[in-house]
């Protein structure tokens, strides 16, 4: 029988099939190899948020629209720049002028939390 290619035998060919049929199946648990396992946040990442109620979502998402990425880590003065550079309602101003001058945020769910929210 003629498979076409010389470059590996038929038990070679099987066992390379083998070591990605997680990967080409999407198969739960396919990382045959250690190396293929998933790592773990690194240090400098942030921490994973809590799970937020159905009804704070919207709210939530809606402040979080005028806190750019590029402001993430930052404090007041920072976070309030970048509102106002996405042209953020008077609401949310004051939102960011209420938090402390002295304290800087990682991510936007932290700020939503110091606001007591």
């Amino acid at each position: 029988m003629d498979r076409g290619s010389n470059k590996h035998s038929a038990r070679v060919d099987d066992e390379m099939a083998h070591e990605v049929r997680g990967i080409t199946q999407g198969v739960t648990g396919g990382r045959v190899e250690e190396s293929r396992e998933a790592e773990p946040s690194g240090d400098d990442q942030p921490e994973v948020s809590g799970v937020l109620e159905d009804d704070e979502t919207p709210d939530l998402s809606r402040f979080g629209r005028y806190i750019g990425l590029s402001a993430l880590p930052g404090d007041r003065t920072k976070l309030r720049h970048s509102a106002e550079t996405l042209l953020a309602p008077d609401d949310v101003l004051a939102d960011i002028d209420s938090l402390p001058a002295d304290r800087e945020f990682a991510t936007v769910t932290e700020i939503w939390h110091a606001l007591g929210r």
